[in-house]
């Protein structure tokens, strides 16, 4: 199950963070949430904007991720590429789980395209688990853009009518 996440459930939130972080330090991409990314005040931005989900399996929150419609001002300068389309996205950022699960980004996925059809997501270029599971999940890599003073894959997924 996936729905809106609850600021009581900050402290499990942020516990499945800290497990990514090390999963992704483990497996040789030690820099991308460097520092303690995502911090506790984007998380309860993203909570009270109502764009943070908790996926369930359970009753325990096993992954979380933001799924946010609109522009994403780190899309707007893309290089080695070109978008596929100009139409209206939603953006997967911040996909995270606590190691319980398989498939989390793929449930993630069918649960986005259900609100609209055109996604975007980005990962680091380090990040070979997760550029192997988003070009898995049908998305299609178009360039490079900049964030945070470093560098990100960035894909896209067209569906049905965009």
């Amino acid at each position: 199950m996936i729905r809106h996440a609850q600021a009581a459930e900050l402290p499990r939130i942020l516990e499945i963070y800290a497990f990514a972080r090390r999963f992704m330090a483990e497996n040789g991409n030690s820099s991308q949430w460097a520092g303690g990314f995502p911090p506790e005040m984007l998380l309860r931005q993203d909570i009270a904007q109502r764009q943070l989900f908790a996926v369930e399996n359970g009753g325990c929150i096993c992954g979380v991720f933001a799924f946010i419609i609109g522009e994403e001002p780190t899309y707007a300068r893309i290089e080695g590429g070109e978008w596929l389309s100009d139409s209206p996205y939603g953006t997967i950022h911040r996909i995270a789980g606590d190691g319980s699960r398989r498939g989390l980004l793929c449930e993630a996925v069918a649960f986005c395209e259900k609100q609209i059809a055109h996604l975007r997501i980005d990962t680091h270029p380090d990040n070979h688990i997760m550029l192997h599971l988003i070009e898995k999940n049908g998305f299609r890599k178009c360039g490079m853009i900049s964030v945070r003073g470093g560098v990100r894959c960035a894909y896209e997924k067209l569906g049905k009518g965009v």
